[in-house]
């Protein structure tokens, strides 16, 4: 157990911090989202109209498959529509809820367009072989946890141990028994989760077997999926779109809609699809229905099976898309808990072994160390400067053939690669110097927000809608403190070290 514990986190350590990282920046994905896209900084407006929206969207989408529309909400205030045509790409953009007028086109994938996607697939699309790395990392962190818990015999008495005035090894133990203690329950729900919600593509065998190979029935009676062929003929007759929301909450017993999607618009056989909301419920439900655009007749309605809706709940632990604010932030917490869990176990395996594989000639510490460097504090600096060039790229900018939205993933690429390049060239002064750069990216971000907005953090506080840019705001200025601290007792440490044994530096 010992064994395993060591070395499953050695080697999936650094995707295992990516995945936690990124996981908990996607607990407020949504407000990144507005940190990064200043123009649908609005105020929600409720109730909205569909026919309205609808009515101006009529000369945009023209002969489409499709539209759709998302209410606004508290975290998305903005309404946002999306439509695919005959050909050509499928486009989504954000519309002013009061004016009903299309906002500029950010060109950015900001949280939930990168951040998100990368805490589950690490934005590897190719062979879905993203969501099978992520899923190797799941099951390691599985094994972790129950190995924690049978090396540690004494775990729960560690749990209140913890000497801050020891060596540097011990202390950092004594950090990663309480942070595993601490967030085991989560660690181990939130790993399993991961697994059950992508049981499709782990599991394919199952469907493979119970539904003999037809994908099609299986996502019928699964997800409700319904389709309808266009009749080819222009419709004659077309019911009020707010008249079927309406509607589709009193099948509901009022539970309010939050989604729209108009199937072969203008055509005789174009029916409307409407889904429920689950912001308030843990269940992140798939109950729809269907309706016929021109008589307004239910033509299908959905509700979940009970072993899916168990799936459904399990899904909704996961990813927290339900109302309550202090449970978000707890989720948070313990996120970072994970980070620091993982982090902490690196460092202490550094500590444990730096002496003596120095004192052998073997390379394997400073190999670890530049992975365990690059895989921690790297892709914070690699986030940070995916927050900052968005700040600082005007909209509308190109390079080498390369739109704004790709810059800005391209910055975090090229960065990150680099920390890691930089960890192995500055052996002892990585964590240093990376920790600077992080406190200082993360106090730029902050102003460029302010210069490129004007939403300084007391107009942010002081406006209603704005609190999600102060929070964001706020957590990066505690970061920068954080990683300031930090950096400043490396520095410190370092110079001692140097003064006592010249020409040798360590990095904790």
């Amino acid at each position: 157990m010992n064994w395993l514990h060591t070395w499953a986190g050695v080697v999936l350590g650094g995707v295992l911090f990516a995945i936690f990282w990124m996981g908990t920046l996607s607990v407020f994905d949504r407000e990144i989202d507005l940190w990064m896209k200043p123009s649908t900084r609005v105020e929600a407006v409720q109730p909205l109209s569909v026919d309205a929206v609808a009515g101006e969207l009529k000369p945009l989408v023209g002969d489409t498959v499709q539209w759709f529309m998302r209410f606004p909400t508290e975290r998305e205030p903005a309404v946002r529509i999306g439509y695919r045509g005959t050909s050509g790409p499928f486009i989504q953009r954000s519309i002013d809820p009061a004016t009903l007028k299309l906002m500029p086109e950010e060109g950015t994938l900001a949280g939930t367009g990168f951040i998100f996607p990368f805490h589950y697939s690490l934005n590897i699309r190719a062979w879905s072989l993203g969501y099978w790395i992520v899923g190797l990392a799941a099951m390691a962190m599985l094994a972790l946890c129950v190995s924690g818990v049978v090396i540690h015999r004494k775990i729960f008495t560690e749990f209140f141990t913890f000497r801050a005035d020891k060596q540097p090894r011990r202390l950092v133990l004594d950090l990663h028994n309480v942070t595993g203690v601490l967030g085991l329950p989560f660690h181990f729900i939130i790993s399993l989760s991961g697994l059950i919600i992508f049981f499709s593509i782990y599991f394919p065998s199952t469907t493979e077997l119970a539904y003999g190979g037809d994908r099609r029935s299986f996502n019928q009676e699964a997800f409700g999926n319904y389709t309808r062929p266009k009749a080819g003929a222009p419709a004659t007759s077309a019911v009020s779109l707010d008249s079927l929301v309406l509607e589709a909450s009193r099948l509901w017993g009022g539970g309010k809609p939050f989604f729209v999607r108009v199937w072969h618009p203008g055509d005789a056989n174009s029916y409307v699809e409407i889904r429920r909301s689950y912001d308030d419920a843990v269940t992140m439900n798939l109950d729809l229905v269907h309706f016929d655009a021109a008589t307004g007749a239910v033509l299908y309605t959905y509700t979940a099976a009970p072993v899916l809706n168990a799936q459904r709940f399990i899904s909704g632990l996961h990813f927290i898309q339900f109302r309550h604010w202090t449970l978000r932030w707890v989720y948070f917490a313990l996120g970072l808990t994970g980070c620091l869990l993982i982090a902490t176990g690196y460092l202490f395996w550094l500590e444990s072994r730096r002496t003596t594989h120095e004192r052998l000639g073997l390379r394997g510490a400073r190999v670890v160390e530049g992975i365990a460097v690059g895989s921690v504090t790297g892709i914070v600096v690699a986030t940070l400067a995916f927050f900052v060039v968005n700040r600082l790229l005007p909209l509308g900018a190109t390079f080498l053939g390369e739109d704004r939205a790709a810059l800005e993933v391209w910055t975090f690429y090229i960065v990150w690669v680099a920390t890691f390049s930089h960890a192995w060239l500055r052996p002892g002064k990585a964590w240093l110097e990376q920790s600077g750069t992080i406190a200082g990216l993360a106090v730029a971000a902050v102003i460029l927000n302010w210069i490129t907005t004007g939403h300084h953090l007391g107009t942010s506080l002081a406006t209603a809608h704005l609190r999600a840019i102060a929070g964001m705001d706020l957590l990066l200025l505690a970061g920068a403190a954080i990683a300031g601290h930090a950096a400043l007792r490396l520095a410190r440490k370092a110079r001692r070290r140097a003064a006592t044994t010249p020409g040798r530096l360590s990095a904790l």
